[in-house]
């Protein structure tokens, strides 16, 4: 309500819900993510069953996370869903189906014996690796769309905004 007490008014142009700089990024990581999927899909160093799963789009941004945040030391899953910003449960549900397409597996905590960590298979480093050379075609990628000067200032940007 309005300070009269009338309901608001519908704004006129409502342009602006399509390019926010909020929407406009989330597309951008959307089609970032969808590159690199892509590229693992078709790289030959990629195990055979993992490729196949990507190219189905079995395996996706929600994926992904896992790729992005496990540290190579391995994690234990709150710390996991901490870093990626997801609920343990909807984590946990990630780390089981990866473990079932050998990219993850748990293992006791040499720190605590009670606690499991999740730390990457063999495979799952072949996955990373893969991941890390795609990422790095995506960005050059983005480089050659928008040109180097814009790409160095999107990316700044992003970090002093991100890391803040």
């Amino acid at each position: 309500m309005t300070a009269d007490g009338e309901p608001p008014k519908p704004v006129a142009d409502d342009r602006w819900r399509l390019t926010h700089l909020g929407r406009l990024m989330g597309q951008a990581l959307r089609r970032f993510d969808e590159r690199v999927l892509f590229l693992m899909a078709h790289d030959p160093e990629v195990p055979l069953a993992l490729s196949n799963l990507a190219a189905r789009a079995q395996v996706g941004a929600a994926h992904v996370h896992i790729t992005r945040h496990l540290p190579l030391k391995g994690a234990r899953l709150t710390e996991l869903a901490a870093s990626a910003g997801m609920s343990k449960q909807a984590m946990g549900d990630l780390v089981t189906q990866c473990e079932a397409w050998d990219l993850v597996r748990r293992e006791p905590d040499p720190k605590d014996a009670r606690a499991r960590l999740i730390v990457f298979t063999d495979t799952g480093l072949l996955w990373l690796e893969a991941f890390r050379l795609a990422v790095a075609r995506a960005e050059t990628e983005f480089r050659a769309q928008v040109g180097t000067d814009v790409a160095t200032v999107v990316a700044l940007g992003l970090e002093a905004y991100a890391l803040r």
